[in-house]
């Protein structure tokens, strides 16, 4: 027999981001935080879906003073992973095109299209704002490969975008940890919506802005 306001007294489940979002957080102390870190970063870029931004916040959360040090792995092993979306769009995209439409978040033909032409008129610039923002970095550099932009000019900009990115996250934590990690857990769903809305308006942007 079921006891009265049982839903009630039961505890409530945090959804599916915020219990990632604690998995997460638990590896900050372990020893592979920061090769699960580099492990992430390097695959978000091509076909990985969760961020990498997640587990860097984690990790420089627990130890502020290796904010950097977090920043650094995560752009080195992005831009390390934008090569190797580049070298599947150059040498495995006919064959790969479908599993990346039908499984990986962020690619549409149509946002493809996009991004091909982007790329016809400023490809510095398109790779710089996927890198920087929320944008679906993984679509610009399979994309890159597929367009046949130059493996400098996605290095360079992937660095420059990533950089400031990671980085600028690194920044607000070395300097405002404790409040940033008080922030994160009251309202780290709520940014995690905003910042997939933001992901989804960003190809807007690029259509309109670059």
């Amino acid at each position: 027999m079921t006891p009265p306001n049982a839903s009630e007294a039961a505890p409530k489940k945090p959804n599916i981001v915020k219990r990632l979002y604690n998995w997460v957080l638990g590896w900050a102390d372990t020893p592979y935080g920061t090769p699960a870190l580099f492990v992430i970063s390097f695959i978000e870029s091509s076909f990985f879906p969760i961020p990498p931004d997640v587990l860097q916040i984690a990790l420089s959360v627990a130890k502020p003073k290796r904010a950097y040090y977090y920043a650094a792995v995560s752009v080195a092993a992005s831009v390390l992973g934008g090569v190797l979306g580049w070298w599947i769009g150059m040498n495995l995209w006919d064959s790969l095109q479908g599993f990346f439409f039908d499984n990986v978040p962020g690619f549409t033909r149509e946002r493809f299209d996009l991004v091909g032409q982007k790329y016809n008129e400023h490809a510095f610039l398109a790779i710089f704002t996927a890198a920087f923002t929320p944008i679906p970095y993984k679509v610009f550099t399979i994309a890159s490969g597929v367009f046949e932009v130059g493996l400098t000019t996605l290095v360079l900009a992937s660095i420059a975008g990533r950089g400031g990115r990671f980085f600028s996250v690194a920044t607000a934590i070395f300097f405002f940890g404790p409040t940033v990690k008080q922030w994160l857990e009251k309202y780290f769903e709520l940014a995690t919506v905003i910042l997939l809305v933001v992901g989804a308006l960003g190809f807007v942007a690029v259509k309109y802005l670059l």
